[in-house]
């Protein structure tokens, strides 16, 4: 997802995210070596993995949690996704679950969840 569509997303939904900079793994891996760390971007990739599978439970609940609101946003968003086989791009999608009852003094606390297909 472009930096633009990530901002614009948490600006709908009213949060400020200090995601909204993030930077792709090889960029990261620039950084560290310049500070005199080297990492490989596939091991960064390999640490990302593992924390996604490790916080998959808490991923689970939260959808669970989201669906089963009053009030529930979603918002569909295209990306480009490599596909290796044709050596080109092609359309992905991201779906974001939002809750936010706040403005009508909801009970719900404010959560948001990305899915995929």
């Amino acid at each position: 997802m472009s930096r633009e569509v990530h901002v614009r997303f948490w600006e709908r939904v009213r949060v400020k995210s200090p995601r909204a900079t993030r930077l792709p793994l090889y960029r990261q891996a620039q950084v560290y070596s310049r500070q005199g760390i080297d990492l490989d971007h596939l091991t960064l990739a390999a640490w990302i993995g593992r924390a996604a599978f490790e916080l998959r439970p808490v991923y689970d609940a939260l959808t669970a949690d989201l669906k089963r609101s009053g009030k529930l946003f979603m918002d569909e968003t295209v990306a480009p996704v490599l596909d290796p086989g044709r050596k080109k791009t092609k359309t992905g999608y991201f779906w974001a679950l939002a809750r936010d009852d706040r403005p009508w003094s909801g009970d719900d606390p404010p959560g948001v969840a990305f899915t995929y297909p």
